[in-house]
Formats: structure tokens, sequence, C-alpha cells
């Protein structure tokens, strides 16, 4: 995946719900950890985001739990990477 546009945008990966923001031309590679299965992907995009499903096969009851990001160089990301502030007052505890 890479960023073609000019903001941040955020990649989330389901069913974990993990997020990476990328920068405007940066690029991430979504990989299963196992070796000799085919990945398809659905693939949801909104405005400031795209939501990822990684199925086995193609097949929606087979979704691939382990995988791995990495960035251009194949740097392995961790969820989080690059993401950005709270805004304040954002925080439940703030509020109170």
């Amino acid at each position: 995946m890479e960023n073609a546009g000019t903001s941040d945008l955020c990649l989330f990966i389901e069913p974990y719900g993990e997020d990476f923001s990328l920068k405007p031309g940066e690029g991430f590679t979504l990989a299963a950890e196992v070796e000799g299965i085919e990945v398809w992907f659905c693939t949801i995009v909104r405005e400031g985001g795209i939501t990822v499903w990684p199925y086995e096969d193609g097949d929606p009851t087979k979704i691939v739990l382990e995988y791995t990001v990495t960035d251009a160089r194949g740097t392995r990301l961790e969820c989080g990477h690059q993401r950005p502030p709270k805004p304040a007052g954002s925080d439940a505890a703030e509020l109170g």
C-alpha cells in the first residue's frame, strides 16, 4: 500500500483493529507470516483511512491472523506506528 495523497493516511488491519499511519509518499507491505498461502484482501476505503481484512485464498471464513507490516526498507512496524497524538480533551478521564 502506498499513500499517494498529500496528508496522512491511516491503515487499519482487522480483525484486531491494528493501526499504522502512512505519511504522504510512504508505502507499507502487509504479508502473512505463514508461507505458502495466497492472501486476498477485502479493502474498505474512506476519507483518511483504509481498512483491510486479509483472507486466506479469498475465503472470508479464513481470516489471516498472523501477519507482518513492513516499511519500504523492510523494517517491521508495530501497531500504532506514527499514530497522531490524541486531541486535547478527547480522553474520558479528562472530561470528568
